[in-house]
């Protein structure tokens, strides 16, 4: 308005005025107000938009900078770990293109600690480092002999063909040979031993053709009987007999054994004493008997997983093979009856058993009811039966369950499973020992359980037929009438014609019939008393009737005996 006042007031002065031009000056004095306004507004909009994004920016810079740092150390990181990739895949591509070299080093290694170790124990004192010394001679001799065979066994064949052809072709006047040879041997033997020994070792010999010719009476194919296996099984028992009872190196062999087992299995007593208490031998067969047969169990599969059951079952079942002429099935499974049970056995040749012969399967039936399970084994030691006579007696029971089985179910059919066929043993499935140990223990529930029942059942039920049978006794004046003394004279000639005193048989005959009626570990329970009777040196005679034997008894599970002299 100011503006408009004055620019009149000098037009005024000037003494014209127009209104055209006036108008436009109006407008332009408007418009320059306008742009005034609007340059005014835009600076304040910009003002307050450079206020406003201020936190923005600097909320932006801050995050950039930090993804920045985040991409630094990811990126460092990143090269780091590929630095030690790279490493790691060199340090197994050379493990792994060296792999044989480095495990000969350690082995290496190993082998040169344990021989200095045991250089120092023998010198120190070769006595105690004998066992140890022998058991690294026998180790270092199969180890050289299975690399021998494994690597240049072809060789070793044909470079005996020979020998093997001509024992072919003079194979009918040297099996004559042979056979006078070791007839005439065996009446030597027995001359010289009985003019030894006495009469008594005659009796038993006796027995033992009475029990060949009652087989081959009772036989399947009484014509068809390959007497191979059947002379060759007796022969192995008699040698493992001859050797174990009649050589002083033998019996201090077994003898060791047997006390290195019985040692081994106290060690079941440290757990059983944890879980039970101090007390547990109070409760002496369900606290101090049952756990060495989970101990047992536990020990048998550790030994599976590392493979040297398998090896050892090889072993054996291979001198049987040779010997006998036995199949490969029944022979493994009759060396494994020696160390496992009836049930584990076969288990080790379950891939060729829809295969073998009805011959081949009355032999594993017959090897695992002639040998002592190794489970139970310990618990029968813990009766207080020798160990070493238990180990005697399931390893000569081997290869005569062999002889008797062939004799009883002689072989008709050719057994699909040969030596040249080949047979793999099937090994666990545990991944590792701990497994292994931890299998091996929850096996041993049912086999535990197994027996705790059969003994309650089976001793409760003997108890009512004891009860019985003196309830018909005492109508006819003889209360005393049990079940071991009908037994006793069933069995007691049997008994008499394994070698038993005739005064003993009486005591042996009842035995046998609560093995063969009842369960064996009601007739080991009942030797145990026997042995604890005689070990206390109390009268032999009570009223007539003797109260123990003379000779300790061993009971295979169903199968052969042995009778050996306690006083050794």
């Amino acid at each position: 308005m100011e503006l408009k006042e004055n620019s009149r007031a000098l037009s005024g002065a000037a003494g014209f005025y127009n209104a055209s031009f006036q108008n436009n000056s109006e407008d332009e004095v408007i418009n320059e107000e306008g742009l005034r306004n609007n340059s005014s507004r835009s600076r304040n909009l910009q003002n307050s938009d450079a206020v406003q994004s201020d936190p923005e920016d600097t909320h932006i810079n801050i995050e950039s900078d930090q993804h920045k740092n985040k991409h630094d150390s990811v990126a460092e990181k990143t090269f780091l770990k590929g630095y030690l990739e790279r490493k790691y895949d060199e340090v197994y591509d050379f493990c792994k293109k060296y792999k044989t070299r480095i495990q000969y080093v350690i082995y290496g290694i190993l082998i040169a600690v344990y021989l200095v170790i045991l250089i120092a124990a023998c010198v120190l004192n070769f006595q105690k480092a004998l066992a140890l010394f022998v058991l690294t001679l026998l180790a270092i001799f199969f180890i050289c002999w299975d690399s021998l065979m494994a690597r240049h066994e072809d060789k070793i064949i044909e470079f005996f063909s020979p020998c093997e052809r001509f024992l072919k072709q003079q194979q009918f006047w040297l099996k004559w040979v042979v056979w006078i040879a070791l007839i005439a041997a065996i009446i030597c033997w027995l001359i010289f031993d009985t003019a030894r020994q006495g009469t008594n070792q005659l009796i038993s010999f006796g027995g033992l053709v009475i029990y060949l010719l009652l087989t081959l009476i009772f036989s399947k194919y009484p014509t068809k009987v390959a007497w191979r296996p059947v002379f060759w099984g007796i022969g192995l028992q008699f040698i493992l007999g001859l050797v174990t009872l009649r050589t002083k190196v033998g019996f201090d062999i077994f003898n060791w054994l047997g006390r290195q087992i019985q040692i081994f299995l106290e060690y079941s007593d440290n757990g059983a004493k944890f879980v039970f208490g101090e007390k547990y031998t109070d409760h002496l067969f369900a606290f101090k008997v049952l756990p060495i047969v989970i101990f047992f169990s536990t020990v048998m599969s550790m030994l599976y997983h590392v493979g040297f059951m398998q090896w050892l079952i090889k072993k054996v079942g291979w001198i049987m093979q040779v010997t006998l002429g036995t199949s490969p099935v029944e022979s493994l499974v009759a060396a494994g009856n020696i160390f496992v049970g009836q049930t584990e056995s076969p288990l080790l040749v379950r891939p060729y058993l829809p295969y073998v012969t009805k011959s081949e399967l009355h032999s594993i039936m017959t090897s695992g009811f002639a040998t002592i399970a190794g489970s139970v084994l310990g618990a029968y030691i813990s009766f207080g039966v020798s160990a070493s006579h238990l180990l005697t007696a399931s390893v000569m029971s081997a290869p005569a369950s062999l002889a008797i089985s062939k004799l009883f179910w002689p072989e008709t059919k050719i057994p699909q499973i040969t030596l040249k066929s080949g047979i793999k043993m099937e090994k666990g499935d545990s991944k590792n020992l701990l497994e292994a140990a931890s299998q091996g223990a929850s096996a041993s529930i049912p086999l535990v359980a197994n027996i705790a029942v059969n003994l309650i059942a089976f001793l409760a039920l003997l108890s009512f037929v004891d009860s019985a049978l003196s309830w018909l006794g005492n109508m006819f004046n003889y209360p005393q009438l049990n079940f071991e003394i009908i037994c006793a004279y069933v069995f007691m000639p049997f008994s008499f014609m394994m070698g038993v005193d005739w005064e003993d048989s009486f005591i042996v005959g009842g035995l046998l019939g609560y093995k063969t009626f009842f369960n064996e570990f009601v007739a080991y329970e009942r030797l145990s008393i026997l042995i604890h009777l005689r070990e206390k040196g109390g009268p032999v005679y009570i009223d007539g009737v003797k109260q123990y034997m003379t000779h300790l008894l061993l009971l295979p599970k169903k199968g052969t005996l042995l009778i050996v002299p306690l006083g050794r």
